[in-house]
């Protein structure tokens, strides 16, 4: 299925692990030429040798998205670079658990300020190119606990609700230049913190999950692809939840 997005570029941040990753990789077996940003960039060097394989640009920016003047300055030398954003992909993001008595706050500062304000940061600068050229997909990583919340995760679960809100204004004031604008939640995704996660403490979580299994990285650059495609076009605003059902 041709998704109408060849020879586009995407920014994804957070992109040289996990989820990150997974949406470079998968987009660039669309042709999409990739710009990946992280703060390390030893974590990025396989993901960008995968996506280069594909036929297709990647190349890696150093950007704390928690630091408006390093995404600005990002952002420019980008575009020094002769290098465009058709495509961002707001994916980075840390976590910091603890029972909200029990939160230093530095620990909620920093989960608002990387999840959060990295995502308008990014935003922010990286708009007014797609508003320029009138075409433009904004795709935000949420989560589940965006949605329902989850103890010992205040902080997290707080940034994440706060970037639904962010999608749906971002869409409500982009979409006159083409652009949409829409966020994914995913459910319980198989990664390093849920291997790591006792076998019981697995099942008691696949309990709650109606398909009885964690989600994968791939089902999750999957709904990104789409999201980026002349299929989506018409889509916007929107919270797609990808939770095996866990949340309806």
């Amino acid at each position: 299925m041709d998704l109408g997005i060849k020879g586009k570029t995407a920014l994804v941040t957070g992109g040289g692990r996990g989820i990150g990753a997974a949406i470079a990789e998968n987009l660039s077996k669309e042709g999409v030429n990739i710009i990946m940003t992280d703060i390390n960039e030893s974590s990025a060097a396989t993901t960008l040798d995968n996506i280069k394989k594909q036929g297709v640009k990647g190349v890696f920016y150093h950007m704390n998205v928690a630091d408006s003047n390093s995404v600005s300055d990002c952002v420019k030398k980008i575009q020094d670079d002769g290098l465009t954003v058709d495509i961002l992909i707001n994916n980075a993001g840390v976590t910091r658990d603890n029972l909200l008595i029990r939160m230093k706050e530095e620990d909620w500062d920093m989960v608002l300020n990387v999840n959060l304000k990295g995502a308008f940061n990014c935003t922010k600068f990286i708009a007014p190119i797609m508003m320029k050229s009138r075409w433009g997909r904004i795709i935000n990583i949420t989560s589940i606990v965006g949605v329902m919340g989850n103890k010992g995760q205040a902080n997290y679960s707080a940034s994440k609700a706060g970037m639904i809100g962010f999608t749906k204004s971002c869409a409500q004031e982009l979409a006159s230049r083409n652009i949409t604008s829409n966020a994914i939640a995913p459910g319980f995704i198989v990664s390093d913190m849920t291997n790591a996660l006792s076998e019981e403490v697995q099942k008691d979580f696949m309990s709650k999950i109606p398909l009885a299994r964690f989600g994968s990285v791939q089902e999750i650059a999957d709904t990104v692809n789409f999201l980026a495609s002349e299929k989506a076009a018409y889509i916007t605003g929107q919270v797609i939840g990808v939770n095996g059902g866990m949340l309806m």
